[in-house]
């Protein structure tokens, strides 16, 4: 097949160009001369792969020893595609957006920790979401693979450039039912209006629930750039980048500070009736969950305030962020006093008997960070943080070092590149970012019963009002996964939507908008949970 590659790339006789006589000798010698080069050329190319197969690095594989294939070239522009759309339906049950269980391989390569020991060590010490067990099982039905090949004993060494893949059976989380609103498209952007609870691109647990594969599956649309992105919580106004080109100049406009956004939200409590300017300066403690606190270490930041209506309880705010660091209104309103509503972070008890206001604390990063999983673990409501139980050690542990180098050598800005929430919508996870997912598909604390009455997905327009009550598939169960055998109860609104909504976002030559959110408006009564 390879030479026949060679050959197609020669170009054919001319057969419709006009031949004016015999070619000179000088041109015949010359033609031979290229023939015998591209020849060569072939050959040498042949050769080479011919080599490259006798094992990693063009090596010969030594009798007992593996073949580790040479790492695969990622291309950075591949996107999302009808293939991944299809990997799974959702449907709607009880206002809210659910996914049946599906079949997906998590994969990556081999990590520096990790050659010169067993995949056993591995799972053991590093993917704890499921027991020894559990993969002593998968691996007897073929699910856990090295290089393509089906694992036969988790006792194998690992060696770099292993490329694994775990086949898991992946529950996700619910979110709201309500429909992705699009506010423009004009073929340069893409404006939706995003509802709370709905990610904007796949992350943690999610995939089919989030705003990039509703897009895909409902309207057909990909290869989209995220220009900023929004919590998972947040509602409101989302753009995208529908070329490279246009992604640059937002992209220029965001660094430049001309894109305006306005936000608003619902705090505790009767804010202060003027205008009130914070510029404290933003620490990120923890980039699994995205804690922040207010830190004289942290980036310079500034946010200015103003109340809009105060119903006796609660009070409505007007938020105009200047700078723009991960969760910097909810850090800046906590560090006032006022907490959003419904925030699951910076609402919380685990911050002290203040709850953070004014930056008093009398926590280390680590205690902070402990206190926070402990609240939510005994409420049962972890999920809120979108951190796999696993990965709760992991964070705990890298707090520990980081606290320690920062006593030694003094603060120093942690690396974003494989852990930030931020990432271009058009590109998979890459293994940098699967690696802490290899076996939490079925972990999800916040999944479905795929027992339970389910309704018929309808894909046309998200209307979920003209379903029909319909037995889950019987392809959605699996008899190893452990989230199959549970029933958990559907997440209330106040586990769903956080009260910030980003309400304007605009430019040089550009506005975007939505109207005001139910909550943010003066007659609105908060529901008793």
């Amino acid at each position: 097949m390879h030479q026949a590659a060679c050959d197609s790339s020669t170009p054919p006789a001319e057969v419709n160009t006009p031949v004016s006589g015999e070619k000179t000798t000088t041109e015949e010698a010359a033609e031979s001369v290229k023939r015998k080069s591209d020849e060569t050329t072939c050959e040498a190319e042949t050769s080479g792969q011919s080599k490259r197969r006798r094992g990693a690095g063009g090596k010969k594989v030594r009798p007992g020893e593996r073949y580790i294939p040479p790492p695969q070239k990622r291309n950075p522009g591949v996107s999302f595609s009808k293939e991944h759309f299809d990997e799974t339906s959702y449907y709607f049950e009880g206002g809210l957006r659910k996914v049946y269980p599906y079949y997906f391989d998590f994969k990556t390569y081999c990590k520096g920790r990790w050659i010169g020991k067993s995949l056993r060590e591995v799972f053991k010490s590093e993917f704890r979401a499921e027991s020894i067990e559990y993969y002593q099982r998968a691996t007897k039905e073929g699910r856990i693979r090295l290089n393509e090949t089906p694992v036969d004993d988790l006792s194998v060494v690992l060696r770099n450039n292993d490329h694994m893949k775990n086949t898991v059976h992946r529950h996700e989380p619910p979110v709201v039912g309500r429909p992705l609103e699009v506010l423009v498209d004009d073929g340069e952007v893409l404006v939706v209006n995003k509802p709370a609870s709905i990610p904007v691109h796949p992350c943690g647990r999610f995939r089919h629930n989030t705003v990039i594969f509703i897009l895909g599956k409902e309207r057909g649309i990909s290869e989209l750039h995220t220009v900023h992105r929004l919590d998972r919580l947040t509602s409101g106004v989302l753009l995208f980048a529908r070329t490279l080109e246009t992604s640059k100049k937002l992209d220029q406009l965001v660094r430049d500070r001309q894109l305006e956004k306005e936000y608003v939200c619902r705090v505790e409590g009767e804010f202060p009736e003027e205008e009130l300017i914070c510029e404290e300066p933003i620490l990120v403690v923890s980039f699994k969950i995205g804690l922040c606190r207010v830190d004289p270490k942290g980036k310079d930041c500034r946010t200015v305030f103003q109340r809009l209506t105060f119903n006796g309880k609660t009070s409505v705010v007007r938020c105009l962020p200047v700078t723009g660091r991960t969760h910097q209104i909810r850090v800046h309103l906590q560090y006032l006093g006022f907490p959003i509503l419904n925030d699951p972070i910076y609402g919380s008890l685990a911050w002290g008997p203040h709850r953070g206001r004014g930056g008093l604390v009398g926590k280390s990063n680590e205690e902070l960070f402990q206190a926070l999983v402990e609240e939510h673990r005994s409420q049962e409501s972890l999920h809120l943080l979108d951190i796999p139980d696993d990965g709760i050690e992991q964070e705990a542990e890298k707090n520990k070092t980081s606290e320690k180098g920062q006593s030694l050598d003094g603060p120093s800005e942690p690396n974003t590149s494989a852990e930030s929430h931020q990432t271009d919508t058009q590109v998979p996870a890459s293994s940098s970012e699967t690696v802490d997912k290899v076996s939490q598909g079925c972990t999800d604390p916040d999944g479905n019963d795929a027992s339970s009455p389910k309704t018929q997905p309808n894909k046309s327009n998200g209307n979920q009002t003209e379903a029909t009550t319909l037995k889950s598939p019987p392809e959605t169960r699996d008899h190893l996964c452990s989230e199959c055998k549970l029933v958990r109860p559907d997440p209330t609104e106040k586990e769903l939507i956080m009260y910030l909504h980003a309400l304007r976002y605009k430019g040089p030559d550009f506005e975007y908008s939505t109207s005001l959110p139910d909550w943010a408006k003066e007659d609105w009564v908060e529901a008793d949970w």
